[in-house]
């Protein structure tokens, strides 16, 4: 089998040949405004050297997902996985020798170079035995390596950046060959650029990317402007695996393509302007007229008033027998939730609640409440959970794994585990720092983090930002939430 692929042609007719054993220790630049046909040579590359050689793409867009009907690329959506499974996975890769394609879509900028930061990392530190030949392209490289740190953070800056330095300027003798693709090359940080020994330059438009690709293709100054003029499609190459002097070429033809395709001149509807007005604001003014205002509702009286108020007022009926527990917990457990229905977006303070309950509880008969303080406030964080039955058998195991809990974790312990067991998505952070009796979403943090110092749970972030927790007492784990 030869080690050369064709990626077109040249003026002449004659195939244009990369030689990708050379490719892998000399590594790759292309270069070329957007809609220059930048990816299609990318993806007429990946595609003719699939057979070849392991292959590992950084696709910020998400248009190489494709590759994995045609040529059994393994497609990762980074957003779905945390930092721990990226790891992981990269490791495998290497080990494994996949092929796989890192898809970045569902991430915000700065996510997507802390993802490809900590993947391309551990690629790079993998074990010696695990040092195959891969070809890694990255899209976008101006994302990944910029110049400036500009809507990012210095330190999401700092980490993609020395990721994409060792891998075009050490990645070669751990079998890693950087091919990455620009924009513009204005923007790509220049030690990552210079690490590449061959060329293919599109068009290009603006005079400071111009100058920079003839000085990498070796070319005057005058006879840059013909970097401007190139077709869609169309690159100069030049580099020990393409061809000792700049040589255009047209890049063939692709078997898969982007998932939406290539976006083509479609004519507008053939109406009337009078139908599309009536399309277009029909019923507007109707549906855009405000609602009458609510009818004005009497204040509220302050619920301690109403509490000293019934405090005050003497039973009007003989007091009902005292009643054993058994028969007393329908009525605690109907008290707590009358409580929980009750409350407002701030939560009283378990003294408060637990007069409350008291008086809740001699409106329905009772002489006295039949829980103390204690007991109270572990009913009342199980009736925040949704769990105001204690003697339903659900609840017993995650009691049992709640008992390392400090008692004003309870609660907010309780409805995850609750939610773990229901398949649901982890609480929000407001539902949380509700049950916990504060609006600090630092609490909430330094809440959870406890809890896992404590060993009861196991926090999960995504590199989409979607938080999962486990209970591993119960071997059960919430749904990703946002």
């Amino acid at each position: 089998m030869t080690a050369s692929i064709s990626i077109g042609n040249d003026g002449t007719g004659n195939p244009v040949l990369v030689d990708v054993e050379e490719l892998l220790a000399t590594r790759l630049l292309v270069q070329g405004n957007s809609g220059s046909g930048k990816s299609h040579l990318l993806r007429r590359l990946l595609e003719e050297s699939a057979p070849m050689v392991q292959q590992v793409v950084i696709d910020p867009e998400g248009d190489f997902v494709t590759l994995a009907d045609e040529y059994g690329h393994v497609v990762i959506d980074a957003g779905d996985y945390n930092e721990r499974e990226i790891v992981k996975m990269a490791a495998r890769i290497r080990e494994h020798r996949a092929s796989v394609v890192l898809s970045l879509e569902s991430l915000e900028l700065e996510a997507q170079m802390r993802c490809a930061a900590t993947f391309l990392s551990t690629l790079f530190d993998a074990p010696r035995d695990h040092w195959y030949p891969a070809l890694v392209v990255v899209d976008e490289a101006q994302m990944f390596a910029p110049v400036a740190a500009g809507d990012v953070s210095d330190e999401a800056r700092r980490l993609s950046l020395a990721a994409m330095t060792n891998l075009m300027c050490r990645g070669r003798k751990r079998g890693l060959a950087g091919v990455i693709a620009t924009q513009r090359l204005a923007k790509l940080a220049k030690n990552v650029a210079a690490e590449a020994s061959n060329f293919l330059m599109g068009r290009t438009f603006l005079d400071i990317d111009m100058a920079r690709a003839a000085d990498l293709l070796g070319m005057e100054r005058r006879q840059a402007e013909q970097i401007r003029d190139l077709e869609r499609g169309r690159f100069l190459g030049l580099g020990p695996a393409i061809a000792r002097r700049p040589v255009a070429v047209k890049i063939g033809a692709v078997k898969t393509g982007t998932r939406g395709g290539t976006h083509k001149l479609m004519p507008p509807p053939i109406t009337t302007g009078e139908d599309f007005q009536e399309l277009l604001f029909a019923r507007v003014e109707e549906e855009s007229m405000p609602p009458p205002p609510p009818r004005a509702e009497p204040p509220a009286r302050p619920a301690e008033e109403i509490m000293r108020q019934l405090a005050d007022v003497p039973s009007a009926k003989p007091a009902a027998p005292e009643l054993d527990f058994g028969e007393n917990e329908p009525i605690v457990i109907a008290v707590l939730d009358e409580i929980v229905a009750d409350l407002g977006e701030a939560v009283p303070s378990v003294a408060a609640l637990f007069q409350d309950f008291g008086v809740r509880c001699r409106m329905k008969g009772l002489r006295k409440p039949p829980l103390d303080l204690p007991a109270f406030r572990k009913r009342f964080a199980m009736a925040l959970a949704g769990m105001s039955d204690s003697a339903d058998p659900r609840w017993e195991e995650p009691i049992r794994a709640a008992d390392p809990v400090p008692e004003d974790m309870l609660a907010p312990f309780l409805l995850i585990a609750r939610a773990a067991m229901e398949g649901e998505p982890c609480p929000e952070d407001t539902v949380l720092a509700r049950a916990y009796g504060t609006s600090s979403p630092g609490r909430v943090r330094r809440l959870i983090e406890y809890m896992e110092k404590l060993g009861v749970i196991v926090a999960r972030t995504d590199f989409g930002g979607r938080r999962s927790i486990g209970i591993p007492a119960l071997g059960l784990s919430t749904a990703a939430a946002e």
